[in-house]
């Protein structure tokens, strides 16, 4: 639109700044991404420097906080940080966070690559700190909008605790959405006062002072679930805690060195340019690396527990393998569950305090945040996005914006890490590196039809 053209609001529109990302979600992924960008503006000046800007729905920065349990370790290597494999020498690795903290001899003697959950939680909060200029905490994301002819997108957002305030607006030539996961429940069953998910866990147990039945159970038979049942038998040394799953047990994690490298970086390349079918062996070969599967020593851990109680004959950790649940009735201070034994016996019900439901999470869909735009998304023939291997969903012409996807919304084109850790530090250089090599694009004149090419003419991305 010239200026000729334009009307008043046209033209204000035109003042705003436009931010050469924006990210929705400040989780881990789009951290890494910021500390990816913040290292290349203080290494490249002033001209090169990349204008970013963070949405995110919390007020603070927090991580799986109700799974925060005392002793709880994490099942990957601290060097899977959000910066070493990307860069080692960077300022943000958690190698120089123990330094900063005056830890890091006292962590190296306890020989292991496996820091707990709550000291990890402590370097990622310590790395959002840094980055806080750059997020806008406590706002939703609730809309995108094309305005002019494809360049620059707007993101429209309001405050968490006054949805109904007037949207502000961003405008960025680059959308990285990392919406992160949905709480996954059974069909049927709804969330209450003694109806939890597991990320719930930590502030939900705290406020539940009436237990008549002194029972607990928890459904799922995955990490979190084995955790979940750990800590209510520790936390609730008067209550029975009862772990409700289909299988006959708890299956292992496969941590072996070969079966770990597919969750190397590399593997991500293999990954993605492997046929349909193989994409879809490797992940039924090595779904058991991170998908319904425990820690073999807390497997051992629970196992020991109930064998000891039956020694001292006060069951208090019960494992009810081989069951379904069909039911979950919430009433006036309790829940009952309604259970079926899948080989033998009759349904019964089982009254309890609470109920944690430990089964899993579903990934959230950007589409829904694209509203009408989400039908300039390519798709696959399965109605998947199709996502280019720099993490760029694929669209029609009429968006020239880039749109970027974090998380398991990838799975299907880059591989089992999408959703993980392993692989942020390098897949936020690769998005860094995308950026650039976009804006570079941008600033070359297109040639005239007919006209003579500009000679030795070179673009970089550095």
């Amino acid at each position: 639109m010239s200026a000729g053209h334009a009307d008043a609001g046209a033209e204000r529109y035109d003042e705003r700044p436009v931010h050469d990302l924006v990210g929705i979600g400040f989780g881990p992924a789009n951290l890494a991404l910021a500390i990816a960008v913040a290292e290349h503006n203080a290494h490249s000046g002033g001209a090169r420097a990349l204008r970013t800007a963070f949405l995110e729905r919390q007020r603070e920065f927090g991580w799986h906080r109700g799974m925060l349990l005392a002793g709880a370790t994490m099942q990957v290597s601290f060097l899977k940080d959000l910066a070493t494999l990307r860069d080692p020498g960077s300022r943000f690795t958690f190698l120089r966070f123990l330094h900063e903290r005056g830890r890091l001899v006292d962590f190296m003697n306890q020989k292991t690559f496996f820091p707990t959950r709550i000291e990890f939680h402590e370097y990622l909060s310590w790395c959002a700190a840094a980055m806080g200029e750059q997020v806008r905490y406590g706002r939703q994301a609730h809309a995108v909008r094309l305005p002019g002819d494809g360049d620059v997108l707007e993101v429209l957002s309001r405050p968490v605790d006054d949805p109904e305030a007037e949207a502000e607006a961003l405008r960025t030539r680059n959308l990285v959405v990392g919406a992160g996961l949905t709480p996954h429940f059974p069909e049927g069953v709804e969330p209450g006062p003694r109806v939890w998910h597991n990320r719930d866990l930590l502030p939900y147990h705290r406020s539940l002072t009436d237990r008549p039945h002194r029972r607990f159970a928890v459904v799922g038979a995955g990490q979190s679930a084995a955790e979940t049942a750990e800590f209510l038998h520790r936390e609730f040394p008067d209550a029975e805690v009862c772990a409700v799953f289909s299988r006959y047990g708890y299956s292992p994690s496969d941590d072996s060195a070969f079966a770990n490298r597919i969750f190397d970086p590399d593997a991500v390349d293999h990954f993605y340019s492997a046929p349909e079918e193989v994409k879809q062996s490797l992940m039924d070969y090595h779904s058991n690396t991170n998908y319904s599967v425990v820690d073999p020593d807390l497997i051992e851990q629970l196992y020991r527990t109930s064998y000891q109680e039956k020694i001292a004959g006060a069951e208090r950790l019960r494992f009810l393998n081989t069951t379904s649940l069909t039911a979950v009735e919430e009433r006036e201070g309790d829940v009952r569950l309604h259970l079926r034994p899948l080989v033998e016996g009759e349904p019964y019900t089982l009254d309890c305090d609470a109920v944690v439901m430990a089964t899993g999470y579903r990934p959230a869909d950007p589409r829904t945040l694209l509203g009408p735009l989400a039908e300039e998304c390519l798709t696959d023939d399965r109605g998947r996005l199709r996502i280019s291997r720099d993490h760029r969903v694929l669209t029609t012409t009429r968006i020239r914006a880039g749109i970027y996807v974090l998380g398991a919304v990838s799975q299907h084109t880059h591989g089992i890490t999408s959703s993980l850790l392993s692989t942020l530090a390098v897949r936020s250089g690769e998005i860094c590196d995308a950026l650039l090599l976009d804006r570079a694009g941008r600033s070359v004149p297109v040639t005239p039809v007919g006209a003579e090419p500009a000679e030795n003419l070179a673009v970089t991305a550095d």
